[in-house]
């Protein structure tokens, strides 16, 4: 009898089991809709780019804008490799995300938890 390679077992053990993953939507839904609420009112408050003004002016807040991009950037990449696999469309995710930031991370974490399973046959 032979052993399936080390990459397909350590594939299907990574994962999650459907009620884990509706678990992450729940989290990802309960964070996402406070945070939109104050997402749209420091919006309205500052208007839509004064992030980039508080990065111009203040060290700390361009080391936070450019620590968020790196985040995202690495985000994304889960997303399209996490979306192949799943058969998942990536492409409203990463405009999402390019323009609003987590809200896309968010967004597309609520709706793998309703995607077909990613298994690795062995």
């Amino acid at each position: 009898m032979s052993t399936p390679p080390l990459s397909s077992l350590s594939a299907i053990a990574l994962q999650p089991s459907r009620k884990a993953a509706r678990r992450g939507a729940a989290l990802a839904i309960a964070v996402f809709v406070p945070f939109l609420a104050f997402w749209f009112w420091v919006a309205i408050v500052d208007g839509p780019l004064g992030f980039l003004t508080l990065a111009g002016r203040e060290p700390w807040g361009m080391q936070v804008l450019l620590d968020l991009m790196i985040a995202l950037v690495f985000g994304l990449q889960w997303v399209r490799n996490d979306a192949r696999v799943r058969g998942i469309a990536a492409w409203p995710y990463v405009p999402l995300t390019l323009v609003c930031g987590s809200f896309g991370l968010l967004a597309y974490a609520i709706r793998r938890a309703w995607a077909k399973p990613a298994f690795v046959s062995p």
